[in-house]
């Protein structure tokens, strides 16, 4: 399945559901463009005939501000090859069933090694998917929608998903510039509240040449410890040295 935003609004006007670009059924960030192309979309993971239905989690309560805010029940530490860890504040108020899936793969060390696959500069960041191609999702079924006013601001999380609202299942991204067509869209289910500068160093590209990876992905309150620099860093390929012109081939030929 792949997961994504599909490309509906070319800037903050009426962006398709999270994910690489879900018109192709594949997860991409969102777009400002209606669901023509996948331009600015997020895409979600496609769901195949074989896949799990979508199912719905039972209704969890709404929860008032004094119950999330700030708990590390309902936050998420990413640390990042970039560098260092970003803290997510969760919003189970607005998408709980959202929230517990995530928490849950969490929780599994389902994300840890992931990398992101579509990073759109100006746009978001797309991950999520074990496989990198923007196909892959977990082995959980697909959750129903949960859009919800949130506005999709910078460092806020939304759920990617394919052309089908109810089709979010692992892949996620995060903004890096605010795009409000993408709200109530996607369902956004978080926001960075610190670290915002390692998101931004999250290589750019669809697919990036080198792609970032999430090291490790916590539940706060299981207070893990962020991992050691040497993991935090990337490798990136050596340039490849150009040839060596020699005297002999600047001399231009004589002729006889």
């Amino acid at each position: 399945m792949a997961f994504g935003l599909a490309a509906s609004a070319v800037a903050q006007d009426a962006p398709p559901a999270p994910g690489p670009n879900p018109e192709q059924s594949q997860p991409a960030p969102p777009v400002e463009t209606p669901p023509p192309a996948p331009v600015e979309t997020p895409t979600a993971p496609a769901t195949t005939e074989a896949g799990p239905a979508t199912v719905a989690p039972p209704a969890i309560p709404a929860m008032a501000p004094d119950q999330y805010m700030g708990v590390p029940e309902y936050m998420l530490n990413i640390d990042l090859s970039t560098g260092g860890r970003i803290v997510v504040q969760l919003y189970p108020n607005v998408a709980p069933n959202h929230v517990e899936r995530i928490k849950q793969l969490a929780r599994a060390g389902f994300y840890d090694g992931v990398k992101f696959h579509r990073v759109i500069d100006g746009f978001m960041a797309q991950t999520g998917d074990p496989t990198a191609t923007g196909q892959g999702g977990s082995q959980l079924p697909d959750i129903k929608a949960e859009f919800n006013p949130t506005p999709h601001l910078r460092g806020t999380l939304s759920m990617a998903r394919a052309e089908s609202e109810d089709s979010a299942n692992s892949q996620f991204f995060i903004m890096l510039q605010p795009r409000f067509s993408l709200d109530r869209r996607y369902t956004a289910f978080g926001r960075v509240i610190s670290g915002m500068q390692y998101v931004d160093a999250i290589h750019k590209g669809e697919p990036p040449e080198v792609m970032s990876r999430m090291v490790q992905v916590s539940v706060a309150a299981d207070n893990k410890p962020i991992p050691p620099a040497s993991m935090l860093t990337e490798t990136v390929p050596a340039p490849v040295a150009a040839p060596a012109v020699t005297v002999d081939e600047l001399n231009a030929p004589i002729k006889q």
